[in-house]
């Protein structure tokens, strides 16, 4: 497959984890029974009750559009928006015995018009059983919205979301999860069962399996992008296979992004030979406020990735990173003294792969050696 050479750089929104069910849903206009099965809380009315105490009252319903406030007009500027989704679209019964279990209506899906491609292998996508998985596949396909890393089968799974940018390629976007991640093996997608497409490690052995799927899908000037869900929730630490793993797939791949995500705040942003790898990039959207517990790593704060690729290269070309902050189900602008606290954590993880973060006018953006 080949095409003509395009120069304009392809501009990416990156986002990490987008949790729209349980309290968020039960803000929204039609939501799913608010029963739950956790030891915390038997309602998802209960997280809702928790933000307005935490931030004040939330003006019910929220309109679709509502949750995603401040990072509208970033994400209508880029070509292109992926999101990891870390919640089942269904109103099926059917839980997962697990602790939390996360579900929005799908009467209230069309929360997610906008986005194009969305990363579902992760370890809630299947909290309503595979009942609920295909519910969810449904309702992104009813929507337009591409989507990987879950499918009716193993293969489907393993397909990634293509995205057509109009006048400059197409922008493949693989998804995978670990069991690091909590997603559990059993939930692996099958010759002829739906499922997740989970990986069995980060050996060498499965970076050249994973880069086999890409050869065999991509054409030329094709971004790549691999969807990663893997890690523990909380913590900076980066795992030396995680590193190997993620440079293996731009080294052996050509994969421009390594998406990375898991984490309820943003970890370490490397640049390997020009391309991407976001380690952790924190949770977007969450019905979190009012749940004490892990203050210092500050996971009501988020941010916003916006990244230049070049179509012809796949190199990145800049990064420039809009943080927000989660108030009453909704995103809104950081404070200055919020954004300086995650300009100083980015750049210190960051620093010891070569990257830099630095703060202006609100923004962040990173520097790297060869880079901007």
């Amino acid at each position: 497959m080949t095409g003509p050479v395009v120069t304009d750089p392809i501009r990416l929104f990156l986002c990490g984890d987008v949790m729209t069910g349980r309290g968020i849903d039960q803000a929204l206009p039609h939501p799913a029974p608010p029963h739950l099965y956790e030891s915390y809380a038997d309602s998802a009315q209960r997280y809702v009750e928790l933000a307005e105490e935490a931030n004040g009252p939330i003006a019910r319903p929220l309109g679709f559009a509502d949750i995603w406030g401040a990072a509208s007009a970033p994400m209508r500027a880029c070509d292109a928006r992926i999101i990891n989704l870390e919640t089942a679209i269904t109103l099926s019964e059917d839980h997962a015995p697990k602790g939390i279990n996360y579900r929005m209506s799908p009467a209230n899906a069309p929360c997610l018009a906008g986005i194009d491609g969305c990363a579902l292998a992760n370890n809630h996508v299947l909290d309503w059983g595979r009942a609920g998985l295909l519910d969810t596949l449904a309702a992104l396909d009813r929507l337009g919205i591409r989507r990987s890393g879950a499918g009716r089968t193993a293969r489907e799974a393993r397909a990634p979301a293509v995205l057509e940018i109009a006048g400059k390629g197409r922008v493949l976007v693989f998804a995978c999860a670990t069991t690091t991640s909590g997603t559990p093996r059993a939930w692996a997608a099958g010759e002829d069962t739906p499922g997740v497409h989970v990986l069995p490690d980060l050996s060498d052995a499965t970076v050249t399996q994973l880069a086999g799927l890409i050869r065999e899908t991509r054409g030329a000037n094709d971004v790549v992008v691999v969807s990663v869900h893997w890690g523990p929730n909380w913590g900076y630490e980066v795992p030396a296979a995680q590193r190997r793993f993620a440079q293996a797939l731009i080294e052996r791949a050509e994969v421009a992004v390594v998406h990375g995500h898991s984490s309820h705040h943003p970890k370490a942003i490397e640049v390997h030979r020009g391309r991407l790898i976001l380690y952790g990039c924190g949770d977007f959207l969450n019905d979190y406020e009012g749940i004490a517990g892990y203050a210092e790593f500050r996971g009501d704060l988020a941010l916003m990735y916006l990244a230049s690729i070049a179509p012809d290269t796949g190199a990145l070309a800049a990064l420039d990173l809009v943080p927000l902050r989660i108030a009453r189900f909704r995103l809104v602008p950081a404070s200055a003294e919020e954004a300086a606290w995650l300009q100083q954590t980015l750049d210190r993880e960051s620093r010891r792969f070569g990257t830099r973060v630095r703060l202006h006018e609100g923004r962040l953006a990173a520097s790297w050696a060869g880079g901007p």
